[in-house]
């Protein structure tokens, strides 16, 4: 059975209190016999260090002790005690001598049986051909044969991968090859970019600290270079980046390095600012007139507003360096992916939308992170246009006092965003028969109504406080009504399974989709159309949700089909509980951002899905317990 710790500690990392054993090992696909097995092994390995706490509510995280633990993770004297951790041990051992080395040799350095090694070099060899590497047995002995360009690019995957879980450590890389201070180098490259007219990419950035820590290790080997042939107008970046580098590493790259880690610079890390004679390019004019034809298919189907030139313009340039990084193999990983596309579901489904449009427009491929790069875009755009405020009107009830309804008003106006619809200067004013969403006033009210805050006749910070929760209550209450309505509006009997047999992405899609078909709803191509979304980036939103659907409103009328599972499935890299395939048809264009938005934030809370899951043995259940969800 495959060693499912890491995932335990990060589905700990994420919780913000107590997670049941249940709940673990429904996400882990385990027994909660196996879970208590896997904290018992992460608390022996831990030592002094106590990282989980259990009690009768589960278990939690212990985030001080557990970031000493993962600082300080492996055997705790350097050895590395993982699987993953025996792969990269053995890639950086096999290239750092070009004869390889022996079985016995490698399997006491890692403190393994040579059957346990045997397995880790098959992982090895995997990994080493996707990369254009060979792992070459002979006799006792191994060793890696291929190019130069291959090896580093095997060696920037495991940093890729062991970096994969959180943000970029720069340390680790600086260890492994023992280069000088990569953070003092990353801030004169920042600075030399901004000075040379680009804007700054800084999670693509650590991918070309990776390179360049492995071209001045390699390069002091004197082994040769990778890659030549900078563009000739970054001919004077390339000649500032070469005194940077000789200045921090004490070395100098040969011609070719240092043109290939420009390239990287100017395609993943930099995007030459957008300027208004940048439009005067004949390439950058046409890249910017095929994205509006693109945009405007976006606002079509999605019913937004992305008139904007600038962003088109930025847009562009930025499409011109991903389309260099797909071209080169090098897309650029993004750790915010996930909550990115977790938080703002619509602003990525726009992100996935634009990334099929491009994909097809210039024949690259668009991953995940780069989505998530174009989502980033999206939703800059959209906050600076800005969304329309969902308005709350509130009622002063004062006594008539000079000026004291003026200064009231102004007061609870500062407080939140509010319209003040009406001022009544009486204080035996019904107060449950007063228009608008709210009435603060300086009268005591005993018993207190809902939708009344009672304020001092001068508003201090805590009563400005009250006010903005009174307002706040009031949106989540009027938006909870809208989702209620809305969802149960596209709920139906017919379209409801609990625990079907199918349980993958591909099987489930079909199952549901089949029973739409049946029904007139959709047919075998938008069906087709659903399976070639979730191709291009898992559904999965969250912990507990998949939204399986296509990017093409073409649906007869708007329906959800919903499979509920007992035990979580494998959907993409991740599990869920509930399928919901969600058939939008052109008229429902409108309700598409409420529904599918608000969909997936009813499911973000794990304790909350978990009672849902655990109350609905079937529609009815399922529908009640779905309602006491949203309006609880």
């Amino acid at each position: 059975m495959a060693d499912k710790t890491p995932q335990l500690l990060e589905h700990l990392a994420r919780a913000d209190g107590w997670v049941a054993a249940s709940e673990l090992a429904e996400r882990l696909g385990v027994s909660t016999r196996t879970v208590r097995s896997y904290v018992t092994a992460i608390k022996a390995a831990a030592g002094p260090l106590d990282v989980i706490t259990s009690s009768t509510s589960g278990y939690r995280l212990n985030r001080d002790a557990y970031a000493d633990y993962a600082s300080a993770s492996g055997s705790g004297d350097g050895t590395p005690s993982r699987p993953r951790e025996r792969v990269a041990f053995l890639v950086s051992r096999l290239t750092q001598s070009s004869s390889g080395a022996g079985i016995h040799d490698l399997a006491s350095a890692l403190f393994v049986s040579e059957s346990t090694l045997e397995s880790d070099l098959r992982r090895v060899r995997s990994l080493a051909r996707d990369c254009g590497v060979e792992l070459v047995r002979s006799g006792d002995a191994v060793r890696f044969e291929g190019t130069e360009e291959g090896v580093r690019r095997l060696i920037s995957r495991i940093f890729r991968e062991e970096t994969a879980r959180g943000m970029f450590d720069l340390r680790q890389v600086q260890e492994a090859f023992a280069v000088g201070d990569l953070s003092a180098f990353k801030t004169d490259v920042i600075e030399l970019l901004h000075s040379s007219g680009y804007a700054v990419n800084e999670l693509g950035l650590d991918g070309v600290l990776v390179h360049t820590a492995i071209a001045v290790e390699r390069s002091r080997r004197s082994l040769p270079p990778a890659g030549s042939g900078a563009a000739a107008d970054a001919a004077e970046l390339q000649d500032a980046l070469a005194a940077i580098v000789e200045r921090h590493f004490g070395t100098a790259l040969p011609e070719g390095e240092l043109a290939s880690l420009t390239l990287l610079l100017t395609t993943r890390v930099g995007t030459r600012r957008a300027r208004p004679t940048d439009l005067d390019s004949p390439a950058v004019a046409d890249d910017v007139a095929v994205l509006r034809r693109l945009v405007h298919g976006a606002e079509r189907e999605y019913l937004v507003d992305l008139s904007d030139e600038d962003f088109l313009l930025r847009l562009a340039l930025h499409v011109r360096n991903l389309v260099a990084r797909s071209r080169a193999g090098s897309l650029t990983r993004n750790p915010l992916a996930r909550s990115i596309k977790t938080s703002y579901p619509l602003t990525y489904e726009l992100a996935v939308y634009l990334a099929s449009e491009i994909q097809r427009e210039f024949g690259i491929t668009v991953n995940d992170d780069e989505i998530a790069f174009i989502a980033l875009h999206v939703g800059s755009s959209l906050e600076r246009r800005g969304r329309p405020a969902d308005e709350v009107t509130v009622t002063l009830v004062l006594p008539e006092y000079h000026d004291m309804a003026d200064v009231l008003r102004d007061r609870v106006e500062a407080a939140a965003d509010v319209r003040v619809a009406a001022v009544v200067t009486r204080t035996d004013a019904p107060l449950a028969e007063l228009p608008g969403d709210l009435v603060v006033t300086t009268v005591p009210v005993a018993p207190r109504p809902e939708g009344v805050v009672v304020v001092s006749p001068f508003p201090t910070a805590a009563d400005a406080e009250a006010v903005r929760s009174a307002v706040a209550r009031v949106r989540r209450h009027r938006r909870r009504r809208r989702i209620r309505d809305d969802l149960l509006l596209y709920f139906d009997e017919s379209l409801f399974l609990r625990d079907p047999d199918a349980a993958d992405e591909a099987s489930v899609i079909r199952l549901l989709g089949e029973r739409m078909i049946g029904q007139g709803i959709i047919d075998e191509t938008y069906l087709d159309g659903v399976l070639e979304r979730e191709r291009l980036s898992s559904t999965a939103f969250t912990e507990s949700l998949a939204v399986p659907h296509s990017m093409a409103m073409t649906a007869r009328r708007t329906a959800i089909a919903v499979a509920v599972y007992g035990s979580p499935i494998a959907w993409g890299e991740g599990r869920v509980s509930v399928v919901a395939l969600a058939a939008f048809s052109a008229e429902g264009r409108a309700a598409f951002q409420t529904v599918f938005e608000q969909f997936v934030e009813v499911f973000s809370d794990r304790a909350d899905v978990a009672r849902l899951l655990h109350g609905s043995a079937d529609f009815a259940s399922f529908i009640e317990q779905l309602t006491l969800l949203i309006d609880s």
